[in-house]
């Protein structure tokens, strides 16, 4: 290119070893290196970002995180300009799938991620289950892959009743999933049940625990009137006192409602422990909550109360202490197998402990 003197001239009069890049342009190779804007997320999420923010998405600039991006991408497959729209969608074709299930499982995640990934991605390995997984993502877009969900993903879904029993579709829609355990289908069906509770089935822990009549007759009223969902709801919202009584509730899904309960104190899961009159599955519940297990009184309750099934009791037989170990070789009321097996293992322990 042909120099003006003037340029020549300020070359010229330049002090010795300065860059004479130092007054002209970046070259492209610093223009790319440049981070484009941090509120490049933001703006794109927003709808105003300029045509040169939707440009680094595609070529992986702004410094963007691969899970951004993949986010990012899907919101562009929208855009008004239908060729950055169809030039997002080849991009991501792409794209591997871990970035998308980062996305997927991020709090913060936009909710068209979402419903793109359950439109055009669900048939990916994982896809479903991470929608599944996140609890902000909206249950109708997980009811729209229930059918590709795992094991795991349903398991997911049942261990947040609070969000599972909020969308009667998604439950339905979660019966016909192939991939659900029989266990799982079975709280899945009970969920669907109209039916109230049996009032005479729990009058006499209702006398337990409220003394005052009038209260009593209010509260066995109200639970007899309410399907699976509303107990599922009060198991989860209400107080000690509803708490208490739908845990003897025999629906399985409300029993798993008090337990899911964020009202929950650990005194109330203490006297579950020691409970006669819960069902076996509420006690094993308890028993595989590695929380609820680390209170000592927990383990101790469940092993000596003669309802919590065999397996879970001997397993827990070595964390008791001398004292109450000694207290169970002479308990009539559990099992012989547990009692016994409790003697060995004080026997055991008292011929190691060293003379004092």
């Amino acid at each position: 290119m042909y120099s003006s003197p003037q340029s020549i001239s300020d070359r010229n009069s330049l002090p010795a070893g300065t860059s004479i890049r130092r007054n002209l342009p970046p070259r492209r190779s610093q223009l790319l290196e440049t981070p484009i804007s941090t509120d490049l997320r933001e703006s794109i999420r927003a709808g105003n970002a300029t045509p040169a923010q939707k440009l680094a998405v595609f070529s992986g600039g702004g410094s963007l995180a691969a899970e951004h991006r993949a986010e990012l991408l899907t919101l562009l497959t929208a855009d008004s300009d239908p060729a950055i729209a169809e030039r997002a969608q080849s991009v991501i074709l792409t794209q591997p799938l871990d970035p998308f299930l980062v996305a997927i499982a991020s709090p913060d995640a936009d909710p068209r991620l979402f419903s793109y990934c359950a439109d055009n991605l669900s048939q990916k390995a994982g896809i479903a289950d991470a929608l599944a997984k996140n609890p902000f993502c909206p249950t109708g877009v997980v009811a729209h892959v229930a059918s590709r969900l795992s094991a795991d993903g349903v398991q997911a879904l049942l261990d947040n009743l609070e969000r599972l029993s909020s969308d009667t579709r998604l439950v339905v829609a979660l019966t016909h999933c192939k991939a659900a355990t029989p266990e799982q289908q079975e709280l899945l069906l009970e969920i669907q049940k109209t039916e109230g509770l049996v009032v005479p089935e729990i009058e006499e822990a209702a006398a337990e625990i409220e003394p005052d009549k009038k209260k009593r007759v209010t509260l066995l009223q109200r639970l007899a009137h309410m399907n699976v969902v509303e107990r599922i709801q009060l198991a989860l919202k209400g107080g000690r006192e509803e708490r208490m009584l739908l845990i003897r509730d025999p629906n399985k899904i409300v029993q798993r409602g008090v337990l899911q309960s964020p009202r929950l104190t650990d005194l109330e899961i203490e006297n579950f422990a020691a409970m006669t009159n819960v069902s076996t599955e509420v006690l094993r519940s308890i028993a595989a909550n590695r929380v609820y297990m680390k209170a000592y009184t927990v383990v101790k309750n469940l092993v000596r109360n003669p309802k919590t099934p065999l397996d879970v009791s001997m397993h827990l037989l070595q964390r008791l202490n001398a004292f109450d170990l000694k207290l169970l070789t002479s308990n009539k009321n559990i099992p012989e197998t547990l009692r016994s097996t409790a003697v060995k293992l004080h026997r055991q322990r008292a011929s190691v402990r060293p003379p004092t």
